[in-house]
């Protein structure tokens, strides 16, 4: 199992594994190579603190990113409980290419952030960002679930009430009333243009 840092924010220490792969077919006349998410490890002092290449033949090419901290908070605990109900629980990973080659003589793909929340990696994608997924392990689902278990407060759903039965009121707050029919002059009311 990975190690839960003790804290007031329980976290992980992970590392990211970005494959550079061949490209085939048809597809390959636009490009011959793509980056791909490939898997999320738990963090190992062998690791260091530098991305670098693990493997590469002519098909594809393996880098480890280490440093990445998941970190669980309460107030997206609905996020992470939308994760562990599917039927694939799954780590998301956020990752942008480099702008300028600086780990390699060509730009790689460079994750950003790890997380177990669903609404982030949602926000991420409405930002148009880069965003991936790889299962979860049992081990990391089951510290997810205890985390929910204990944080989580489900939303409770109210009905809405339709607008046309909502009381009507001034720009004071006050109660007010629409009437359709004409108004009437009292008497005495000065109403009229009398001479």
């Amino acid at each position: 199992m990975m190690q839960a840092m003790p804290a007031l924010r329980p976290s992980l220490q992970v590392a990211v594994v970005m494959r550079r792969e061949r490209v085939e077919g048809a597809a390959s006349r636009w490009q011959s190579w793509r980056w791909v998410l490939a898997e999320v490890v738990a963090a190992q002092a062998g690791f260091g603190d530098r991305p670098r290449l693990l493997f590469k033949d002519d098909q594809e090419e393996r880098w480890l990113h280490p440093g990445h901290t998941v970190g669980l908070v309460k107030d997206d605990t609905e996020g992470y409980y939308l994760n562990v109900t599917t039927q694939a629980p799954c780590w998301f990973v956020m990752w942008r290419m480099e702008e300028v080659a600086s780990l390699a003589p060509e730009p790689i793909a460079v994750p950003q952030i790890v997380t177990l929340s669903y609404h982030d990696a949602g926000r991420w994608l409405d930002a148009q960002e880069t965003v991936e997924q790889v299962p979860a392990p049992p081990d990391i689902v089951a510290w997810l679930q205890a985390f929910i278990d204990e944080n989580h407060v489900p939303e409770v759903k109210r009905r809405r009430r339709p607008e046309s039965f909502r009381s009507l009121t001034d720009r004071f707050g006050n109660p007010a009333a629409v009437s359709t029919g004409k108004r009437s002059e009292g008497s005495g009311g000065g109403g009229g243009t009398g001479s």
